[in-house]
């Protein structure tokens, strides 16, 4: 169940459950499924078929199942399900690095390790926390819809940068970004807000990217073209810089 305490020693309960749809995904699948009734009436199902393929395909899309968060101070967890596609460090979002006269602070213009994780079709769409904390500032830039792949995406597309801090003043910005596809940010969250590590935060939809920027002195516990589960795989461990080799096979 849902915010049930489970451990590596075998205490908790775990079973297979279909994942939920998400309320967003509800309105997209029953304009297909509407379709699709109205050609069975009609007596057409070479035509129904099509809807009904694609209103399962719509609401796989907007699947949402539940994942298992490590509880640990010193974890990122990943915000988005993908493929890391991009680890290199350069600043932060400048829009960040700016004082918005809201007195909460500015992050530092120093460069730090992003790791870009990239969403296809395929994937959970539904973004998570990497850290518990507080929302401290939610920043929405309209932009261009290219290739979410593009290292120039984090500029030039459209974005939402989410900036969060822990109670110990330690920040954390992550940032959302639309592709090719992708055509609309869906915030669940405000400043404000306080929220657990692994918690919902928003959605994109149609296929995209999510770009993390790590704290100083912190880098990936994961490799490039590594695939990684939002709310569940540990990307960093604050404080950490391990070296992590892989081989692709």
């Amino acid at each position: 169940m849902p915010g049930e305490i489970v451990d590596n020693q075998g205490r908790g309960e775990a079973s297979w459950s279909w994942p939920a749809i998400h309320p967003e995904g509800r309105k997209f699948g029953a304009i297909p499924a509407i379709a699709c009734l109205i050609f069975l009436v009609l007596g057409w199902p070479w035509l129904a078929w099509p809807f009904a393929i694609l209103t399962v395909c719509v609401l796989a899309f907007f699947r949402d199942p539940i994942r298992v968060t490590p509880t640990s101070d010193r974890f990122v967890v990943a915000p988005a399900d993908g493929l890391v596609t991009l680890i290199g460090k350069v600043p932060p979002p400048r829009e960040l690095t700016l004082d918005d006269g809201s007195g909460q602070g500015a992050l530092a213009a120093s460069e730090v390790t992003r790791i870009s994780i990239f969403m296809s079709v395929f994937d959970v769409h539904i973004n998570r926390a990497p850290i518990g904390g507080t929302v401290r500032r939610v920043i929405y830039i309209p932009g261009k819809f290219l290739n979410a792949d593009l290292d120039k995406a984090s500029e030039e597309n459209e974005r939402q940068h989410i900036l969060i801090e822990r109670s110990d003043g330690r920040q954390l910005c992550f940032t959302q970004i639309a592709g090719l596809v992708a055509r609309r940010i869906v915030p669940f969250i405000k400043p404000g807000d306080i929220l657990a590590a692994g918690q919902r935060v928003g959605l994109i939809r149609f296929g995209s990217r999510v770009d993390v920027y790590l704290p100083a002195g912190t880098e990936p516990r994961v490799i490039l073209g590594q695939k990684i589960v939002a709310g569940e795989t540990v990307v960093a461990e604050i404080g950490e810089s391990p070296l992590l080799q892989g081989v692709n096979q």
